[in-house]
This record gives C-alpha cells, structure tokens and sequence, in this order.
C-alpha cells in the first residue's frame, strides 16, 4: 500500500537518527509498520555500542567464523574441493549466469530510454550530495578497481594468444580457450576478436548487475521511506512478509556474496601487490607475505572507516583516480601511441561486433572460455553487486534514474575500454612490433610489471602500480564493511564503526582463509557459488525495480 507524499517531507519516513534521509518533494512512500532497527539488538558490550539485527548478524558471523576455521584446518583437503565446485558450477549453470547478465543490461538501457528514467532519487526535489567528479572517483574506485589491474595486460594478452593458436578437438570436444572460433594465424582479427573478449567482461555487462543493484536500493530506500538492505527490494512482492525469514534469508544471501566476492578480489589484490614487491624489491612472493600484505592493508582500512565516508572513501577514491589516471596516460604516451588511440574506436566495434555471440547462453561451443571465463567473471560481479549496489545507491541520493544509469552503466565501462585498450594493446604490441615475450610467459600477477618494464621509468610506473593496488584494496574493504554493517544492522547507516571494524577484520580473515585454503581458485569456487544464488534474486528484484518506478512521480527541474 502507498500513498503520495507530495508537501510532508517527514511523513512516514524513518528517524533522522536512522541517517536515512526524508524525501525532499514528491514521493511515493510504502505504508509500512515497521520501523528500521525495530529487531535490532542495541546495548553497550566492553565498552563497545552494539546495534544489530540480531538473526541476520549472528547467523552471518557464526557460519563465516566457522568457515574461516575449518579452511584454515583442513587447508589440503579443501584445495581440491574448492576447484571441484568450481568446476561443477560454471559446467553446468553457466547459461543462468550468461542470461541473467544480459537481463540486466537490456532493463539498464530500456530505463534509460523511456519516461522512468525522469525519476529522481531521493524525491523530485532532492539535490545530489556529491560533485560529478567525487561521485565518479567512488563509483570507479568500489566497481572495478583492483580487477583492472589484475587483468588489465592479462586478458586482452590471454584472449589474443588463444585467438591465434586457433581451436583444438579432443573426442569431439574442444579443449583450446579461444574465445568464440578463434582466429587461427590471422593477427589482426586475433587482436579483434581478443579485444572484443575483454571488453564484453569489463563493460556493460558487469556494470549492468551493479547498476540494478544500486538502482533498486537507492529507490526502495530513498524514496519509499525502507531500510538501506536488500530485503526491501522485494517489498513489492512480499509485502509485510519481508521483515520475517524470507527477509533474513535475503539479507543473509546478501551478506555472503558481499564478503566472498569481496575476498576474491582482496585475495587477488594481495597475490599482484606481493608479485610487485618481488619486481622491485626481490621478497619472495610467499603466503606468509600475502598474509602480512592483506593485515597491513586491512590495517589502513581501519583507519579509513574511522575517518568516515567524505574523509576516508571519497578522498582515497580521488587519490586512486588520480594515480590510476596519470599511470593510463604514461602508458598511453610513451607506449604505441597510435595503436592505442585507434584501437579505442576499433576495439569498441569489435566489441559490438561480436557481443551477441558472446552473449549467447545457448549452444556455446567455446566452453573453456565461456565458463572458466565468462561464467566466473559473471558470478564474481553478481556477488560483488550488493557491496558496489549499495555502495553506489548511498552515493548516488539527488540523481535522476536516467543521470545514474548513463553514468554507472556508460562511463566506467568506457573507461574500461580504454584501460584495456591501452594496457593490453601495449603489452600486445611488445608481441608482435618488438618480439617481446616476456609478458606472455610471465605469471598471471605479474604481467603488468613486466609490461611496464619494457617502458620508461619502469622502476616509478611498477611502484605506482602497488600502490594503486593497495588503495583499491583498501578503499574496497572499508567500503565493504560499511555496506556489510548496514545489511547486518536492519538498514541503518549510521550504526557504530566497531561493527564496521569487526566486519573489515572479517573481510581480511576470509581472503587470508580461501588463499591458505586453495589458493585461486579457492577464491573463484566461493564467488562462484555465491554469486549464483544472487542471480535468481536479482532476476526476482527487476520486476520489483519497474514496479517502484512506475509509482513515483517524476523529476521537477
């Protein structure tokens, strides 16, 4: 039930103590009961201020702590278990990954190009609380920041590679990892059709996940008066219902996603940050120095979350964009220069070119790339999707729908296509211009610093590197934590920082678990399983998106 909202900007909306803003102008409330920490556990423990929801955070934290022990115990058996999940998920579900995508993507666009898109969050008069600058540097820094170093020279180099070696059969099977049909011997459409590969994992696609997140929880939050958590996304099709098991179950789903796909990409972070320091300082990239790297970075987050989100996030998002800005123009400007700004436009008609294909769930005959490609990329962004959903919906208070997905959808993947663009076009080039190999038979970590040691004032670029690393590190922690405590908090957004520091500590112990435990593909096994759940969820919360929308008045400029 709902009603207009169009003078009283305090009616039916939640405390200001909550930190969940009124309304400003009209907006189309929910007319609910409930109240947002009403099940909430609130007291004083050793000195700490506690408010939880009791059932989500003491489930979440039990089943985690216990995961986290026994991976730690029982590191060789799990190996092997890990990689066999893996495995059995993206060879038998990657088609629901694949489908999924795409359904977010098409009601991205679709949004953007009808009348709902007029629609403001926050209210019809609500202005936005952060610059476009600012607003952009945290979008980038949460959505993809230690993913684009990681891969950046990796995959467009990986997908040119087995683009040209061509395809192979063994018992009427294909075992090669060429993405589609390849491109046996033919350079320029391996380069094509590698390019293409890339871009379709870092563009609309993941971007697209994010944006449905975000969108659906600034909305149901900010202008239908609910908790910031994901459970209130289903309101429309659960009605009261929502505040009970099939609520806490969602928000539990939602908790486990955040905190393993924030794991894979801390794990990630830690194994590129301590092959860096091998680069450059020959220690040796051992588990024990993942471990130290990961307590250390885990440490700054710490004191990130103490400075709160304008001081700590927004400035460290600004710092990461600025580094991560100038090293992209260093490697445009003394890499191949026209190589790279004519492949930006060539490469995005690649892109285009081959996205229906690469698209397609069905009847794929690329299977190594499609899912031990393709359908782990898929799973990690939809377990990553509640962390940079509600990340970017806090952020994003004062935008209109169609302002927010042009922006969350269009720019960063633009970017990523640049990033690729240049990083992996250089690292290409090398290849075939220079007969350099180096990159291509270095390990997966490492080939961003071998890339830029081919180029001018390697030893500054490759520092530069690490750090941009571990500020991704940190700022995806610290923001983990906050949308993490908000989900285990019944929706609040202020709740104490302690909580906020127990769950950073938690992020930190399970990429220390899963790189012990397995290694990488230990990390990928658990976004994986994770992030298929989230799938049907998020297929379930498009309706409830167009449903909201379709209630709320539009827009006042």
């Amino acid at each position: 039930m709902t009603h207009e909202n169009s003078n009283d900007k305090t009616q039916q909306t939640p405390p200001a103590s909550e930190g969940i803003p009124a309304p400003e102008g009209p907006a189309n409330l929910i007319d609910t009961d409930y109240v947002i920490g009403q099940d909430n556990i609130t007291t004083n423990t050793f000195g700490f201020d506690v408010d939880l929801h009791g059932k989500v955070f003491t489930i979440s934290s039990l089943v985690i702590l216990v995961f986290v022990i026994l991976t730690l115990a029982l590191q060789t058996e799990v190996g092997p278990w890990f990689e066999g999940l893996r495995n059995w998920l993206t060879s038998h579900l990657t088609w629901v990954f694949l489908l999924g995508a795409n359904v977010f993507v098409v009601l991205s666009l679709v949004l953007i190009f009808t009348p709902l898109g007029k629609v403001r969050i926050g209210g019809a008069h609500a202005k936005p609380d952060y610059s476009y600058m600012g607003w952009f540097a945290m979008l980038f820094a949460a959505g993809m920041g230690i993913g684009l170093m990681f891969y950046g020279v990796s995959e467009p180099l990986t997908h040119f590679s087995t683009s040209m070696a061509g395809t192979t059969m063994e018992n009427g099977v294909r075992t090669d990892w060429a993405p589609l049909g390849g491109a046996a011997g033919d350079e320029q459409g391996a380069i094509s059709l590698g390019m293409a590969a890339t871009i379709f994992h870092w563009g609309l696609h993941p971007w697209g996940a994010y944006a449905i997140v975000g969108l659906a929880l600034a909305l149901f939050s900010f202008n239908k008066g609910l908790p910031l958590t994901m459970r209130s996304i289903f309101y429309p099709i659960l009605g009261e219902r929502v505040w009970g098991w099939p609520g806490h179950l969602i928000d539990i789903l939602a908790v486990f996603a955040t905190l393993f796909g924030l794991a894979t990409s801390l794990g990630l972070g830690a194994q590129q940050a301590a092959a860096g320091l091998q680069y450059l300082f020959d220690i040796p990239p051992s588990k024990l120095t993942m471990v130290i790297l990961i307590v250390g970075i885990t440490a700054v987050a710490l004191l990130s979350i103490l400075a709160g989100v304008d001081k700590g996030v927004q400035r460290l998002s600004q710092i990461n964009m600025g580094l991560a800005a100038l090293l992209l123009l260093f490697v445009i400007a003394v890499g191949p220069t026209v190589m790279i700004l004519t492949g930006f436009f060539e490469n995005l008609g690649s892109y285009l070119k081959f996205l229906p294909e690469l698209a397609n769930p069905f009847g794929r005959d690329d299977v190594n790339f499609s899912q031990g490609w393709t359908a782990f990329y898929w799973a990690w962004w939809i377990a990553w999707s509640p962390f940079v959903g509600m990340f970017i919906a806090r952020v994003s208070r004062g935008r209109t729908v169609r302002e927010f997905l042009i922006a969350v959808l269009l720019v960063p993947s633009i970017v990523s296509v640049l990033w690729m663009t240049a990083f992996g076009g250089t690292a290409i080039g090398q290849v075939i211009n220079d007969g350099f190999t180096g990159v291509q038979n270095a390990a997966l970590e490492v080939k961003l610093f071998a890339m830029l040691g081919q180029l001018p004032l390697a030893e500054i670029t490759s520092f530069i590197g690490i750090v941009l690393v571990i500020v991704f590190f940190v700022t995806s922690s610290d923001s983990g934590s906050l949308v993490i405590d908000s989900i285990t908090a019944g929706g609040k957004v202020d709740a104490p920082k302690a909580q906020r520091i127990f769950w950073a500590i938690m992020e930190g112990a399970i990429a220390i678990a899963l790189l012990l435990g397995g290694g990488l593909e230990a990390l990928q096994a658990m976004a994986v399983s994770t992030g298929l759940p989230f799938t049907i969820i998020l297929l379930v919360g498009c309706y409830s998106i167009v449903k909201g929308l379709m209630s709320e008045p539009k827009a006042i400029k």
